[in-house]
């Protein structure tokens, strides 16, 4: 099978031909029909972040594709079946988080693309127990980044407890948050879309953003303001500016949750402020199992649209460099039957 492979830090991913990995027990073999690029899995290439992946490795955490070979023990799962493989690839399942639906905290989990191999390959090995079934209607390009991208942001609204008739600044309309424009207005809020280029902003627009801010040229905190403050900003852009500029933007008893990670990303915190006006800056982790079938669902019954262009893996050191140019719309999906 082939592979893109980070060798080394830094380094362009190298393709490489690998041999099909067996399952052991509880997991599965999958032979893959699509996978999202995500800004992480550049992270994990460049070894951004003070827990560093081991390479040689494969990223990838929004793979999707049909269950070929089964380990000991799975009995849920059956070849053929189209599943899955989220960021969450294993939790231990018996400690306090696991057991009280944050699973996504589990301190023993292992993360795909980052502590175990990923999808950026022909085939992969997943656990079977956190392997999402796709409901039939949604196809392998758009259940990848709902696999990620999707469940993210979904799960970082319910952390916001988004209200109908409440104001929310979505910070970053691209891949992650042109879904979550979708799901804030599914909660019956009002949206406001916060980005720096054109293109995104007008596609906000299109998605139903009802006050879409230009940061480029408004002030993002006093529009915000004019609207009354923002009861919730969700914070996705990779820029510690970003999330400065919707914190100064909340209403009183406002929350920031933040999403995105930027690689030494910080903010000050004016304490002063925070307290007197009972603000609240909140860290929402990807989602849980739960959550992303809940994503599924939604997609399923045509209630959002995932915006995304296609690429053979072979271009995965140019996709990656769209990304950080900022020249991707949304969400760039590997398809892994293109040969070229």
């Amino acid at each position: 099978m082939k592979a893109a492979v980070v060798r080394a830090f830094g380094e362009p991913l190298a393709i490489e031909e690998r041999p099909d990995p067996e399952p052991g027990p509880g997991q599965i073999r999958i032979r893959l029909e699509a996978s999202g690029l995500c800004h992480t899995d550049i992270h994990a290439a460049h070894g951004d972040w003070p827990v560093k992946p081991n390479p040689p490795f494969v990223p990838g955490h929004e793979g999707v594709g049909l269950v070929e070979a089964l380990g000991e023990g799975v009995t849920h799962l059956a070849v053929g079946q189209r599943v899955a493989v989220p960021w969450l690839g294993r939790a231990c399942g018996r400690c306090e988080h696991c057991l009280s639906g944050w699973e996504t905290l589990c301190e023993q989990q292992v993360n795909t693309g980052y502590g175990c191999d990923g999808g950026y390959a022909e085939k992969m090995l997943a656990w079977a127990d956190f392997a999402q079934l796709v409901p039939e209607g949604v196809t392998p390009f758009d259940a990848a980044p709902l696999t990620c991208a999707g469940v993210t942001t979904y799960k970082a609204l319910k952390v916001a407890d988004v209200r109908p008739a409440q104001l929310v600044a979505i910070s970053g309309v691209g891949g992650l948050g042109h879904l979550a424009v979708q799901y804030a207005k599914i909660a019956g809020a009002t949206v406001a879309a916060i980005d720096v280029t054109d293109d995104k902003l007008r596609l906000a627009r299109e998605l139903g953003a009802d006050l879409v801010i230009d940061a480029r040229k408004d002030d993002v905190e006093a529009v915000l303001k004019r609207h009354g403050g923002a009861h919730a900003a969700i914070a996705l852009a990779v820029n510690e500016a970003a999330f400065t500029a919707v914190n100064s933007g909340l209403r009183r008893g406002g929350k920031l949750v933040m999403v995105a990670l930027p690689a030494h990303g910080t903010i000050q915190v004016p304490i002063f402020d925070t307290v007197l006006n009972g603000t609240s800056v909140i860290g929402s982790i990807v989602g849980t199992r739960q959550d992303l079938a809940e994503v599924f669902q939604l997609h399923a019954a045509g209630r959002t649209k995932v915006v995304y262009e296609t690429r053979p893996l072979a271009a995965v050191n140019d996709s990656i460099d769209e990304v950080l140019r900022g020249q991707v719309k949304a969400r760039i999906v590997f398809d892994l039957g293109a040969r070229s």
